[in-house]
C-alpha cells in the first residue's frame, strides 16, 4: 500500500514518527508532502525551508507552495503532479481540514491523473460553524470527494455529520507519543534544584499561561488547599500573558511560596518535569472571545499533555471542556470547567487516597500504551486505510 500524506505539520521531524512507524509495516510505503517554505509564526517567527529526507520506505518531500503561513490557503505547485504520477498512491490524506484548498487540489489531481486513490482528510475543528459562499461550495466539493475522515476529537466528527457527511470517520489524535521519552523516571536532581521535597505532593500544569487554559480557576482551587495537612507544591511549566496576573493571585491567596515557575523548555525535557508531578491538571475553559471567519469561540481540542502525563504514570485531572473527558475516560478525574470547588475536591481525592492515586496511575498508563503511542496510532491508521481500500 502506497500512502501519501500532505500537511505543514510534518516540517517538524519529530511529528513524523507515527507515519515513519507505519512505513515499517510489510508492504507499506509512506510519502509525506510538506511545504517547501513555511512560516509557523508565534515564537518561530522565521521562514523554514525544508530539506527532503528518507528512512527506508518512509520519506519527506518538500513541494513548492503558495501561502507560507496560512494552512487553509495552502496549495502546492506543479512539482506535486510529477510526484503523484511517479508514486501513484493508493491513499491520499490531507491534514488541512474540510475547507482546505490543498485538499480540493488533491481531489482534483486524483481525478485528472486517474489515480483512483482513496481520499481522506484530518481535522481538529470542534466548534459548530456556518459557511457562506464560496467557502460553503468549497466544503461541499471536498466532502463530496471524501472516502474517509480522521477527526482529532468526537465533537469534530459530530459536526461533520451535521454538515452532511455520511461516510466512515475515525476519531484519533494527529500525533502520538514516544513511550521511550515519556516514561516514569525519577528526577531527584531536578527536585532539589526546584526546592521540592521528596514527600511533597506536586500539582502540575504544562501549557500556555492564558485564560482559556483555566489557570485562574486552578489558583482558586489551590487557595482552598492552603491548610491541607499534606505538604504540597505547584509546578507551572510554560509561559504566556497571564503570568503576572497569576503571580498576583498567588500572592493575594498566600501561596506564592509554594509555586514553582518554569519557562518553556525543549520538548525532550518536558518528561523530566512531568515526572516531578504527583498529578497533572488540565483545567481548560470554553470561551467565546475568539472569532474566525466561520465560527466564534474556543474549546479544548484534545489536550496532548494528558497522554504525555499518563505515559509517565502521572494521574491526570481535567475539566469537561471539549475532548478532555473522551481522552481521559475512566483513567483520571474530571471536574466541571471553571469550578474551583470541584477541582480542589479532585486534588484532595488524590492527596488523601494513595490507593486511588496508584489505581489511576496504572489505568492512565495502560490506556496510553493501548491507544496513544505512535505505534498504536499507526496500527489504527493502517486498519482504517485497509478498510477503505478493501
Amino acid at each position: 500500500m502506497r500512502v501519501l500524506v500532505a500537511s505543514h505539520t510534518y516540517i517538524v521531524d519529530l511529528n513524523c514518527e507515527k507515519f515513519r512507524t507505519l512505513a515499517q509495516e510489510p508492504d507499506v510505503e509512506v510519502t509525506i508532502v510538506v511545504p517547501q517554505r513555511w512560516k509557523p509564526g508565534g515564537v518561530q517567527n522565521r521562514i523554514i525551508e525544508k530539506e527532503a529526507w528518507q528512512d527506508g520506505r518512509f520519506r519527506v518531500v518538500p513541494i513548492s507552495n503558495f501561502s507560507q503561513n496560512n494552512q487553509g490557503m495552502l496549495t502546492f505547485g506543479l512539482d506535486l503532479v510529477k510526484l503523484l504520477r511517479e508514486f501513484r498512491p493508493h491513499v491520499i490524506q490531507v491534514e488541512q481540514g474540510s475547507k482546505g484548498l490543498a485538499y480540493a487540489e488533491m481531489i482534483t489531481l486524483n481525478r485528472l491523473l486517474g489515480l483512483n486513490a482513496k481520499m481522506l482528510f484530518f481535522t481538529w475543528w470542534n466548534l459548530p460553524y456556518e459557511l457562506k459562499f464560496p467557502i460553503s461550495l468549497l466544503e461541499k466539493y471536498n466532502l463530496g470527494g471524501t472516502d474517509g475522515i480522521i477527526s482529532g476529537n468526537q465533537d469534530g466528527a459530530d459536526i461533520l455529520r451535521d454538515h452532511g457527511y455520511r461516510g466512515p470517520i475515525r476519531v484519533m489524535p494527529q500525533l502520538g507519543i514516544d513511550e521511550t521519552l515519556f516514561r516514569p523516571q525519577p528526577q531527584p536532581e531536578l527536585n532539589e534544584k526546584l526546592d521540592i521535597a521528596p514527600d511533597d505532593f506536586v500539582i502540575g500544569f504544562v501549557g500556555r499561561f492564558v485564560e482559556e487554559k483555566g489557570l485562574l480557576t486552578l489558583m482558586q482551587a489551590l487557595g482552598q488547599l492552603k491548610d491541607h495537612p499534606k505538604s504540597w507544591k505547584c509546578l507551572l511549566l510554560g509561559r504566556g500573558p497571564l503570568k503576572d496576573d497569576l503571580q498576583k493571585q498567588a500572592t493575594e491567596i498566600g501561596i506564592s511560596d509554594r509555586i514553582r515557575w518554569v519557562e518553556s523548555v525543549p520538548h525532550d525535557d518536558v518528561p523530566r518535569y512531568i515526572n516531578l508531578m504527583s498529578t497533572l491538571i488540565l483545567p481548560s475553559e470554553t470561551t467565546y472571545k475568539f472569532k474566525t471567519m466561520t465560527a466564534v469561540g474556543w474549546v479544548e481540542q484534545f489536550g496532548h499533555v494528558l497522554i504525555e502525563a499518563m505515559a509517565c504514570q502521572v494521574p491526570v485531572i481535567g475539566s469537561n471542556s471539549g475532548e478532555i473527558p473522551h481522552v481521559i475516560g475512566d483513567a483520571g478525574l474530571i471536574f466541571p470547567e471553571g469550578n474551583a470547588d470541584e477541582l480542589s475536591d479532585r486534588i484532595r481525592t488524590l492527596m488523601d487516597s494513595p490507593e486511588t492515586h496508584t489505581d489511576l496511575s496504572k489505568r492512565g498508563y495502560d490506556l496510553t500504551m493501548e491507544k496513544y503511542t505512535n505505534r498504536a496510532l499507526a496500527k489504527q491508521v493502517l486498519d482504517f486505510y485497509q478498510e477503505l481500500v478493501a
